[in-house]
């Protein structure tokens, strides 16, 4: 038996991969983040599989109820919202079942903030315009960020940001990012993206603030920052596709 941690996207049920809903479909028990996740994402368990919601657990009693399934010869998938591979703690659940001799895998998921973009239709990265995307997050009641890894040093480079664990302070924020990308740069908010209760909030550095503390957004959102989000967005055409570059024989692009 193997413990399967799996990304299990955004939030709506047919945004999981045909990995995903296979191994959901094979478990004998699933668990599940309880607070992020839509309830017809479990419509892909068996009718007769354990769930297990883990938002009142902390992660030895999580561990604790994989190992026990495993050793009971069962079959454990461990969702995680979004793809596992930010912000999940997968290094601090895998590591604890390698002490546990435990094997485990991951299937990745769709993350949050691509839904996000998908949603408002937006590309991150335009050419010449912005090709970059930081992937971060703010500390309140948090672990503590790196000293190396504050909000200022990434805003300087321009790239688009995209913010998790954020909503909370979303006007002590846009403050500070003003100072790099200026009052009327553009913004995205995306709370519970392809959910039922999906809310999607467009405005600027200016007034995006505003926009969140009516909405009364408290969790499960993604904050979206940069100049490639604008409605009317313009930038060169990419290189790859454009009708002067030499493609080869038969239409294959020429080795650099």
């Amino acid at each position: 038996m193997t413990i399967h941690i799996v990304g299990a996207g955004p939030g709506a049920a047919d945004l999981l991969t045909l990995r995903a809903v296979k191994l959901l479909g094979a478990a004998d028990v699933c668990l599940y983040a309880g607070t992020y996740l839509d309830d017809a994402v479990l419509g892909h368990c068996r009718s007769d599989a354990r769930l297990v919601d883990t938002q009142g657990l902390d992660l030895d009693q999580i561990t604790a109820v994989m190992v026990d399934a495993h050793r009971d010869g069962l079959d454990v998938v461990r969702l995680c919202s979004g793809d596992p591979s930010i912000y999940s703690a997968l290094h601090e659940q895998t590591r604890r079942l390698d002490e546990a001799g435990v094997p485990w895998d991951v299937t990745p998921g769709v993350p949050a903030y691509a839904a996000a973009a998908a949603i408002v239709g937006a590309e991150l990265t335009v050419p010449e315009l912005v090709q970059s995307v930081v992937l971060t997050r703010t500390q309140a009641r948090s672990t503590a960020m790196p000293d190396s890894e504050a909000l200022a040093e990434f805003a300087r480079t321009g790239a688009t940001l995209v913010l998790h664990l954020a909503i909370t302070r979303t006007r002590e924020l846009a403050a500070e990012l003003i100072d790099h990308y200026g009052t009327d740069c553009p913004v995205v908010v995306v709370a519970n993206a392809s959910q039922p209760s999906e809310v999607v909030l467009r405005g600027t550095l200016a007034d995006i603030a505003d926009q969140v503390e009516s909405a009364g957004l408290r969790q499960a959102a993604v904050i979206l920052v940069g100049r490639a989000l604008a409605a009317d967005v313009r930038g060169s055409e990419s290189y790859l596709y454009a009708s002067t570059r030499d493609r080869g024989p038969k239409g294959k692009p020429a080795r650099e």
